[in-house]
């Protein structure tokens, strides 16, 4: 009877156990059997980065959207990714899958062989969103298009993850064993990592210090071009003709010239320098507002400075723009480029000190990123040095660690729920609300 008891006792401890591990989470198995409805893929990706829906399994395998996946959620940005079959139904597929999300950030589907992103503006602008786009649409890949727009996105992007991507267990439990044998590899091998640790520290110190002086020679003919144009205004507070409106330009001037000074002077990272440039850039504007009040032509709007160089003040206008060996893309210009674009000349570009001479700025290594990021800031940088040395470097996380991200600091990656403008989340062009026929880049070539 003994025997008979235990070994029922025994059963009945199997079983449970087999209940047990039928009834564990299983958040990292495929969703073969969800529909592809857009609240279906909202759900999903209110989990997990990265959806493919089970028909179009064949365009990225499990390995590859897992690696999408553990990218973003390191990154910790607000990036969503759908994979659909082509046949999936695309009008007002934008807008409809933010609404049924509710995050504020950036969504990338790829239908097909075709694929276009939206994004709400606290987290990327819509001229780096189409620059992006435009950027990948060539790749055929599915796994390669998917990862160069992740590569580039995070980097340029602001907002938080949602903290619904934390709430599930991707990885399993860990042993106490295992913990103890880190433990041990770790204390055995403290004394030669803390060396190593002390030596990338002076070595990241002093390439610093190259950089930094190397920037301050750019820097001050910045500041130095600045205050000639302000000798040049030769404006007087007092003098026949001058109101409240044109003072309070020329004295935020005058502060953009000293705050620049000043920032400079105490600056200790490379990094450091962007706040040099943009009250550079804020200066500019500033003095391009008294122009137009002294001369009685309408203000002009804000704009980023000329990307050829932001010494010839706000843009006017975009312009196409081939670089050597570079794709075809648009960039703001100065009204003078402007002229010169469009008479078949050359624009006028600010080069600088390279390891290889005098080069323009985007190609004169990773140091001008943040010099460059204080002029472009806010998403507009990243689109316009797509495919140039500086644009490259500038989308590696060692850049970031190195020289800062350079692109400006960003609010955003909250739950929203509906509570968003479509047509600021999708529009492109004529689009408007966030469907797939916007134009402009933000369509997938037509015809939605």
């Amino acid at each position: 009877m003994k025997v008979v008891s235990s070994a029922r006792s025994l059963l009945l401890l199997v079983a449970a156990l087999v209940l047990a591990v039928l009834a564990l989470p299983t958040a990292a198995a495929p969703r073969a059997e969800a529909a592809t409805s857009v609240s279906a893929v909202a759900e999903a990706l209110r989990e997990s980065p990265v959806y493919v829906d089970p028909e179009a399994s064949g365009q990225l395998s499990q390995a590859d959207a897992h690696a999408l996946q553990q990218q973003i959620e390191h990154a910790g940005k607000p990036l969503f990714i759908a994979v659909l079959p082509a046949g999936y139904p695309t009008a007002d597929l934008f807008t409809d899958l933010r609404t049924a999300t509710g995050v504020t950030g950036a969504y990338a589907v790829r239908l097909g062989d075709r694929f276009d992103a939206r994004a709400d503006s606290s987290v990327l602008s819509r001229t780096a969103v189409r620059n992006l786009v435009t950027s990948v649409r060539a790749e055929s890949d599915a796994r390669t298009q998917l990862a160069d727009f992740t590569d580039r996105a995070l980097v340029n992007m602001g907002g938080s993850a949602p903290a619904s991507w934390g709430s599930s267990d991707h990885g399993g439990g860990v042993s106490q064993t295992a913990l103890i044998t880190a433990g041990v590899v770790l204390a055995a091998g403290g004394a030669g990592a803390y060396t190593l640790v002390r030596r990338n520290r002076r070595r990241r110190a002093a390439e610093q210090r190259a950089a930094l002086d190397r920037l301050r020679v750019v820097v001050d003919e910045d500041i130095t071009a600045f205050g000639e144009e302000l000798d040049r205004l030769d404006f007087h507070p007092a003098e026949p003709g001058a109101d409240g409106a044109m003072r309070a330009d020329y004295e935020r001037s005058l502060d953009a010239y000293e705050q620049a000074k000043s920032a400079m002077a105490s600056a200790a990272r490379p990094e450091d320098v962007r706040g040099v440039t943009e009250a550079l850039e804020d200066g500019r504007f500033s003095l391009a507002l008294l122009a137009a009040r002294r001369e009685g032509r309408p203000l002009p709007e804000r704009r980023p400075p000329c990307f050829f160089d932001p010494r010839h003040g706000p843009s006017v206008g975009d312009a196409t723009w081939t670089p050597p060996g570079g794709a075809t893309r648009e960039v703001p210009v100065c009204a003078a480029d402007a002229t010169r674009l469009a008479d078949g000349r050359d624009p006028v570009i600010r080069e600088v000190d390279s390891d290889y001479g005098r080069r323009p700025y985007w190609e004169a290594g990773p140091a001008y990123g943040p010099w460059a990021g204080g002029y472009f800031g806010g998403g507009i940088l990243p689109g316009l040095l797509v495919g140039t040395m500086l644009g490259s470097m500038m989308a590696t996380p060692s850049y970031a660690y190195d020289y800062g991200a350079g692109y400006g600091d960003f609010d955003g990656g909250d739950v929203s729920g509906a509570d968003f403008d479509p047509g600021d989340f999708g529009g492109f062009g004529d689009g408007g609300g966030g469907d797939f026929g916007g134009g402009g880049g933000g369509d997938f070539g037509g015809g939605f």
